[in-house]
């Protein structure tokens, strides 16, 4: 079973799954969740990405009508989020399990500059074994309240820290076909596939099996498993391995091929690093470029945006997303990285372009 051998593992919740039909929170299924987490989570990261805020604010202030206006929605997602994340907490408190909180929206993921900074908080919250919580920030992310429940949001989040496995768990086992029939492995998203999409809502969740599919979309161009599974029952990773009752969305392409396509997907590059013959080298070994290493800096470019990385003989090596930006570069260039924060005022990082960032031409 793949989840086992995943060693990055989202897990996206709907409202359904963590908030009963009366509003409440669903104490007892989370805590056999976490359970199931403890079980298979070893040698591995895992991400939650929850929906419910605004189910649960619903509750605390006593609104009962379904149809709210998108600015009250976004009101009592500001309140309903506070009572999320705290009783995650708590559960994961008691499990003896470090935890944290990542708003994101859309745009987060969509530009590469937020992208790298939303990454490298992923990755700090994994060398601290602690476990990120993801919710939409509902109060300015319109358009996940409207159209996604999440399920992109999730995608995209396993998209950008390289995960190998998505898994939605939902009130359905997976994705029927019309014979109502769990459709087992999908490897292209065709027109019978999406023919089986509908949106069948509840009243707290926004997002069908249209959105699942679109979430599948784009783990699949990511290479980035995708399974649809049911979250009714308790333990439901344990159920959904020992049972076998799922869809599962085969991506087209590895996790690292995905990232170097999207790393090259701009046609031109936003600046040049030229670089010594020490650094080329080291580059084409496969490491990361350092400031020690760097000659000069031609263009005007932000943190995030793609750059051409030539040698003294402006024979092109590589392209990559920078860490920092031109004038940071220009600043720091030849120097020790035990130097960058007494020249810059601050350290975030010593690569200028991290081996991960970086495809060589």
């Amino acid at each position: 079973m793949l989840v086992n051998n995943s060693k990055i593992i989202v897990i996206k919740l709907g409202s359904s799954t963590v908030v009963d039909g009366n509003g409440k929170f669903k104490t007892k299924w989370v805590k056999s969740l976490v359970k199931d987490i403890k079980k298979f989570g070893k040698n591995k990261n895992f991400v939650i990405v929850s929906s419910g805020a605004i189910a649960l604010g619903q509750k605390y202030l006593k609104i009962k009508q379904k149809k709210i206006k998108l600015e009250m929605r976004q009101a009592i997602a500001a309140v309903g989020q506070i009572h999320l994340s705290g009783e995650f907490q708590k559960i994961f408190d008691k499990n003896k399990i470090k935890s944290g909180q990542i708003l994101v929206t859309p745009d987060d993921t969509e530009q590469r500059r937020r992208a790298l900074n939303v990454r490298s908080t992923f990755d700090n919250l994994f060398k601290l074994k602690a476990i990120p919580i993801v919710n939409e920030n509902d109060t300015t992310a319109t358009t996940e309240i409207k159209y996604g429940d999440n399920d992109r949001l999730a995608a995209r989040v396993a998209q950008i820290i390289g995960a190998d496995t998505l898994v939605i768990l939902s009130d359905v086992e997976g994705l029927y076909d019309k014979s109502k029939k769990i459709v087992k492995v999908v490897r292209i998203l065709d027109k019978r596939i999406y023919s089986l999409g509908d949106d069948t809502k509840n009243n707290f969740g926004s997002g069908g099996i249209a959105t699942k599919l679109d979430a599948a979309k784009i783990c699949m161009n990511s290479g980035c498993h995708m399974f649809i599974a049911s979250g009714r029952k308790n333990n439901p990773l344990e159920k959904m391995v020992k049972s076998k009752k799922f869809t599962h969305f085969i991506p087209k392409i590895s996790t690292l091929d995905a990232r170097k396509k999207w790393i090259i997907s701009s046609l031109n590059s936003s600046g040049v690093i030229y670089i010594d013959q020490g650094a080329a080298s080291a580059l084409l070994r496969g490491k990361s470029l350092l400031a020690a290493g760097i000659i000069k800096v031609k263009g005007s470019f932000e943190k995030g945006e793609n750059v051409l990385i030539v040698d003294q003989n402006k024979r092109q090596l590589a392209r990559g997303l920078t860490s920092f930006n031109s004038q940071e570069i220009d600043k720091i260039k030849g120097k020790q990285s035990k130097e960058i924060e007494k020249i810059l005022g601050y350290f975030s990082k010593s690569e200028i372009v991290h081996k991960d960032d970086m495809v060589k031409l």
